[in-house]
């Protein structure tokens, strides 16, 4: 069963998705073939773009130590390894699938490694980036997929996550290539490419299993285009190809004995509290990706709103799914939208591509000319008299046309600058009071765990705000941590962390050694902060270490304070 139709780009009689015979130079999918010397040019531009995605992801790559996701993940890695620093602070299975985890895990089999996990997340990063170029080549030609490549590269949004061991930067590698093959599918009509489709999006499941979403841009695509034939037979086969790949992660955990650990993760996630105002992704998202990124994404919509086909309905649903589901779901992260970035640098690319430039300019009247005198006699011996042109014509210029190309290169390097000036500085700036999840790493935190582990007994015992500096803490302190706002009831924690019943019977003990208190959990929650504070009071907390950073006039500010408390 199959729909067929035609598109405004398709000519009459043509079934979107089927190309005409192809022409010599141009290969069977109808993509023309690029000269030699053109080839050797995209060549070489695409690796200049590859280098300069490569160094902003990877400058001052080590100037701050891991953030709490970064620490869980790294941990699950080490310990997947086998590293006997970890194994007995951070459990293998815990809410997301395995498969990054366990592509870290040779790099973290033994001692601390940070900077080895976030190399290989800006190799994944620049990947993507050049996996932007033959989907772009694809959907539009090789201009546009050059100036994808060149925004995703230094757009500061795919920047920063790509920079750090997360799992979103990976996904969206897969979510890409998901992409790329649907665009082969729909082009060629053959079903390697759907089978393919449905294999590299178990794939990006099987990296973060949030990314099912996509499964709906999918569907919304097919669903909105009609013209585009939907193969009911081959999403049969291609079906148990996704599932049979995303089966590997519950799989992993039934024969672990650990399948508890999913469910529990899930009802956690369904009934947890929102964790941002419903404003979130409008106050951080836009700056991030490119406000002039998204201009120009939404102006090509406009103004090649003629030339409109399949294509902008599918790179429409890949961003309009995922942006709609996480803004309704209760639980924000700054990541989380990450998947859209590509369709929309996309969307950009095509419409600095079709700028629509004068070509002709203003009507000229007569007065640029040498006037004409009043008296025809006193007209200059020789030569003819003067016309002034019609009123309203135009007069075309050849020096406008040739400029179009060079206005529409100024374009693209406008948007460009505007997405490296504010990547360049978010990554040459390594110290803050402020931090953000999901946006880098945590100033302090990596010192301050050495510290613990290098002047503090084995065996002991940290209590932290909350979780996340705990997560720190174990990674680089190697100490059992525990952040005093994890909940105790089930519903309202997650099930990866273990609360403290009463941390001051814990105190009263003598369980509990260390407090450490960190200046963004306490922004977060300023009543879990006087809480602990409350207790360093109660139980003679001394300062035995305080890491700083600069603040904005210079002055060193405490970030965080580690007390020795006693009963």
């Amino acid at each position: 069963m199959s729909a067929t139709g035609t598109s405004p780009t398709t000519p009459p009689g043509q079934r979107v998705g089927t190309l005409p015979a192809p022409r010599a130079g141009a290969d069977p999918a109808g993509v023309d073939r690029p000269a030699p010397r053109h080839r050797a040019l995209a060549v070489g531009l695409l690796t200049a773009i590859a280098a300069l995605a490569t160094v902003v992801r990877a400058w001052q790559l080590d100037a701050l130590g891991f953030n709490s996701d970064e620490a869980v993940y790294a941990g699950q890695a080490a310990s997947l390894a086998g590293n006997p620093r970890y194994a007995d602070l951070f459990p293998v299975f815990r809410a997301h699938p395995m498969l990054f985890q366990a592509l870290l895990s040779p790099f973290f089999r033994a001692g601390e490694a940070d900077v080895a996990g976030r190399v290989v997340v800006v190799v994944l990063g620049v990947a993507t980036v050049l996996a932007v170029y033959p989907l772009g080549a694809r959907l539009y030609g090789r201009r546009v997929g050059l100036i994808a490549a060149l925004l995703l590269a230094v757009m500061p949004y795919h920047v920063v996550v790509t920079r750090q061991v997360l799992l979103d930067g990976p996904m969206v590698l897969f979510a890409t290539l998901t992409l790329y093959c649907l665009v082969r599918f729909v082009q060629t009509q053959r079903l390697p490419w759907y089978l393919a489709t449905a294999a590299m999006l178990g794939l990006t499941m099987l990296t973060k299993e949030t990314s099912v979403v996509l499964a709906g841009g999918v569907y919304a695509f097919l669903a909105l285009t009609p013209m585009v034939r939907r193969p009911i037979r081959a999403t049969l086969v291609a079906l148990p190809v996704l599932a049979a790949i995303f089966a590997v992660h519950p799989l992993s955990q039934a024969l672990a004995g650990r399948s508890s650990t999913g469910r529990n993760y899930l009802v956690w996630q369904l009934f947890r509290r929102p964790n941002h105002p419903m404003d979130f992704y409008l106050d951080n998202v836009p700056t991030a990706v490119g406000p002039l990124v998204l201009a120009a994404a939404l102006g090509g919509l406009w103004w090649a709103r003629r030339r409109r086909s399949w294509r902008e309905t599918l790179l429409l649903s890949w961003i309009a799914v995922p942006v709609v589901f996480f803004q309704l779901w209760p639980v924000k992260g700054f990541q989380y939208l990450l998947p859209a970035a590509v369709p929309v640098v996309l969307l950009a690319a095509r419409a600095l591509v079709t700028l629509p430039v004068p070509t002709r300019l203003p009507t000229l009247r007569a007065w640029p000319r040498r006037a004409r005198p009043a008296n025809p006699a006193e007209e200059p011996a020789g030569q003819m008299p003067a016309e002034p042109l019609p009123a309203g014509a135009d007069r075309p210029d050849p020096r406008a046309a040739r400029l179009v190309p060079a206005v529409r290169l100024a374009a693209v390097a406008v948007v460009a600058v505007s997405l490296l000036w504010p990547a360049w500085n978010t990554v040459n700036h390594a110290g803050r009071t402020t931090f953000l999840a999901g946006s880098g790493g945590v100033p302090g935190g990596r010192e301050a765990g050495r510290w613990l582990a290098a002047h503090t007994p084995e065996g002991s015992v940290v209590l932290t705000v909350g979780p996340s500096m705990a997560n720190i803490v174990r990674y680089y302190g190697s100490r059992q941590s525990y952040g005093l706002s994890v909940s105790p009831n089930p519903l309202h924690r997650n099930p990866s962390y273990t609360p403290l019943q009463n941390p001051d019977a814990s105190m009263r003990a003598n369980d509990l050694h260390y407090v450490v208190w960190d200046s963004f959990s306490a922004r977060r929650s300023t009543y879990f902060s006087e809480r602990l504070l409350t207790l360093v009071r109660r139980y003679h907390g001394r300062v035995v270490h305080t890491e700083y950073v600069d603040g904005p006039d210079r002055t060193p500010v405490p970030v965080i304070i580690i007390y020795e408390v006693r009963p």
